[in-house]
């Protein structure tokens, strides 16, 4: 018979458990997928800076203001600028109310010649771009034209500007 002595026969007794003992055990799995979706919307906001001609004494006097548009990318979009809230005012014969209700007439255009009118009739006379996704800005350019002489005071206007998309 063998007798195996000291560390050597702990390690014997260990081995000899390791031989009796069941395997370690093996974990199952089971797998599957799932789709992950999401619909992007064409969508636009728009905001705008006020135009403000100053001071006015019946010589021309050109001012600027600015419109942002952020559409989605690839959106396409048509920018108009309606008649604005005087009485008797068209998208080509606009006019700020003042004292008394005078008025004072301006025009506003897309280009810095001031020659084509901006207004509101989609594939007529709006502006059209298409989104990236960013900001982009588009100038509008005022002109009140020379030989008005209304009343002395302060006139204003409001144009409301639309996005079609």
């Amino acid at each position: 018979m063998l007798h195996i002595t000291g560390s050597a026969s702990v390690v014997a007794a260990m081995l000899l458990g390791a031989c009796l003992m069941p395997g370690a055990a093996q974990a199952a799995t089971a797998t599957t997928t799932f789709q992950v979706t999401a619909t992007v919307l064409a969508t636009c906001q728009v905001s705008a800076t006020p135009l403000a001609f100053g001071n006015y004494a019946g010589s021309q006097t050109d001012a600027t203001s600015t419109i942002s548009v952020t559409c989605t990318n690839g959106t396409a979009y048509n920018v108009g600028l309606d008649a604005g809230t005087a009485d008797g005012a068209t998208v080509t014969t606009r006019k700020m109310t003042g004292p008394g209700g005078a008025l004072l007439g301006y025009a506003l255009y897309s280009d810095s010649a001031r020659i084509t009118n901006w207004g509101n009739t989609v594939g007529t006379d709006t502006v059209t771009g298409t989104g990236t996704g960013l900001a982009q800005t588009l100038t509008v350019y005022g002109r009140i034209p020379a030989g008005s002489m209304p009343t002395p005071g302060a006139y204003a206007d409001t144009i409301t500007v639309t996005v079609t998309y």
